[in-house]
């Protein structure tokens, strides 16, 4: 048996134990693959002054429009091919990446610079990009500056259209992308190509990217120290997503092992594959309730297939992202009516809109240019903003729920004022539909999401209006912590094992048994099998995640002892540090 590898260190670099190179970064995304490097080094538009004559400038600008309408075609040909639940996490992106095109500060500088330089378009679109860094950089707000990232890629497209190479990812099957970050609007994009991993110099293991490439299965390592210098283009690498490994140009006993996880893999998805029908209960025989999230009718039916007990969130964001102008109430109804169908008698929660943030919108419903929008006008706010859109949507929810169990989910809640006037315009379009000779449940659950601190700290104030809550810890974790999830410069201070999410999470499952109100985790957590064993000893009884984690999550459940688990929750509460909760997790039995 062959030495264990040693991991890299601040002295000389780590080796396998045949000779072969080891780097370490963290896994974001688990699975193991084998192939030839591409190296991409981080863009630069390394475009020398170029001046050009005055009766050149009419054709310089048409080449520059041919390459800006050339990135919009391929981004428009990539959106209209994504589907299931790529539709909300990459179009999103691609939506951002559309307005950027169009927005008239980039193109109308361009065309200027053009002119009075006047310049060729390449070197045009260097100053430009300069000129709109340095107005990021001065930015205050953290989030607002990730945005240069979204203005590069965008800049990074056009430059390739105007040397006419597109941008590079055909020719890739098998090779593993090595790279300074990655955006998700790629990701689809490169698998579809025939990547087979991806390693990154940034990012973090929680951002949108790495979401996405769970929801794929695409390998992906985030934060490898001096891997673009350590890497070159046509190396054999190995990649390992469950413990951040990458090896270069392994030897037989690398090769060996990686055979050897292959077929661990395989064994494991085959033992999975029997759990589909098995029940999801503890080993002390306490049922716990696995829920879905879907956006789209291939995860309603993924959600069937693998035994969920109904949808704990169905997001509707992506009727509205898809487009450039307001889904009507028809549509909306036969999208929800055919959630609720498709789940066979199972209960469908129905998020209602959550547009905002960082979700680009074409339709104008958005506020464009707010300051701070992860703070700004999205989720319930956006929706009492906007009446009419918020009564259309309400409307066909009501409809819908004659033809399945549907519940009512409100997100981005932070006061009982919010729920008491989303509650009396559900009563009133009610009242209308009934009057129009709509049937209409006799009662559909109301509920909230719990993901802003104030919610979670003055439950008692409003959960008598609800009934039943759901946790959204994406944003409740970067909220409580002051920590962008997307933001890699503070990617290690947002955790879900911080002392103080651990206490809120056991604060609001408390509050809710108290109350007799049900509670569910819909964030990225509830997926996550290494969290499984913390949310039980916390005492949750319903966990809604991606169909694609339900069935490593069920294992989880029916390897735990819930009753030992709780037993061990107050030491749990008592940890100090994220280290300690570390610790816990290691004896109550996961190998983190």
């Amino acid at each position: 048996m062959p030495a264990p590898p040693s991991r890299p260190g601040s002295g000389t670099p780590a080796r396998t134990a045949s000779g072969a190179l080891l780097l370490a970064g963290h896994g974001a995304s688990r699975g193991n693959a084998l192939g030839r490097a591409r190296v991409r080094l981080p863009h630069a538009l390394e475009v020398a002054e170029q001046r050009i004559p005055p009766a050149r400038i009419d054709a310089e600008l048409a080449r520059l429009h041919v390459a800006v309408d050339a990135a919009r075609a391929e981004m428009h040909d990539l959106r209209q091919r994504l589907h299931g639940a790529l539709n909300q996490e990459v179009g999103e992106f691609l939506d951002l990446h559309a307005l950027l095109l169009d927005d008239p500060e980039l193109l109308f500088g361009l065309d200027e610079l053009i002119r009075s330089g006047p310049y060729s378009a390449g070197y045009a679109l260097r100053v430009q990009r300069d000129r709109l860094a340095k107005v990021f950089d001065g930015m205050d707000d953290a989030y607002l500056k990730s945005r240069m990232d979204d203005l590069d890629h965008v800049i990074g497209r056009i430059h390739a259209f105007l040397q006419k190479r597109p941008p590079d990812v055909k020719g890739m099957a098998g090779e593993i992308l090595v790279c300074d970050n990655i955006a998700p609007s790629e990701l689809a994009q490169l698998q579809a190509h025939g990547v087979v991993g991806i390693v990154t110099a940034g990012g973090s293991a929680l951002s949108h990217s790495a979401i996405l490439a769970r929801s794929l299965h695409l390998p992906l390592i985030v934060n490898v120290p001096n891997v673009l210098q350590k890497v070159a283009d046509g190396d054999v690498l190995i990649i390992d997503g469950s413990d951040g490994t990458v090896t270069i140009n392994p030897q037989a006993p690398d090769l060996r092992g990686y055979r050897v996880r292959l077929r661990e893999h395989a064994r494991e998805q085959r033992e999975l594959g029997r759990l589909r029908t098995k029940p999801t209960r503890t080993r002390d025989n306490v049922d716990i309730a696995l829920l879905a999230n879907a956006e789209s009718s291939e995860d309603v039916t993924q959600a069937h297939a693998l035994g969920a007990h109904g949808l704990g969130l169905y997001r509707t964001e992506f009727l509205f992202l898809q487009r450039n102008e307001l889904p009507d109430e028809q549509e909306q109804f036969e999208t929800y009516r055919d959630a609720a169908l498709g789940m066979s008698g199972r209960p469908v929660t129905i998020r209602t809109l959550d547009l905002g943030a960082d979700k680009a919108d074409r339709t104008g419903l958005t506020l464009s240019n707010e300051e701070n929008p992860a703070l700004g006008l999205r989720g319930v706010r956006l929706s009492l903003a906007r009446p009419k859109v918020a009564d259309t949507q309400l409307r066909a929810i009501l409809r819908a729920s004659a033809y399945g169990r549907l519940r009512i989910l409100i997100p981005m809640v932070s006061t009982r004022e919010e729920i008491l006037a989303v509650r009396r315009r559900l009563h009133k379009q009610a009242a209308l539909l009934r009057a129009e000779g709509y049937e209409v449940a006799e009662h559909i659950p109301f509920g909230a999401m719990i993901e802003v601190p104030a919610a979670a700290i003055a439950l008692e104030s409003f959960i008598d209006l609800v009934d039943f809550l759901s946790i959204g810890t994406n944003d409740l974790v970067q909220y409580l912590l002051a920590a962008d999830r997307n933001n890699e410069a503070v990617g290690e201070l947002y955790s879900p094992l911080h002392p103080a999410v651990v206490r809120l999470l056991a604060h609001i499952l408390r509050t809710g048994q108290a109350y007799d109100i049900p509670v569910a985790v819909c964030g990225e957590i509830a997926g996550d099998p290494l969290m499984t064993r913390l949310l039980l000893a916390l005492g949750l009884t319903e966990f809604s995640l991606h169909p694609g984690t339900l069935l490593e999550v069920r294992r989880a459940i029916r390897d735990s002892d819930l009753s030992v688990l709780q037993a061990m929750a107050p030491k749990l509460l008592q940890a100090r540090d994220r280290r300690g909760i570390e610790r816990w997790i290691e004896k109550a039995g996961i190998d983190r």
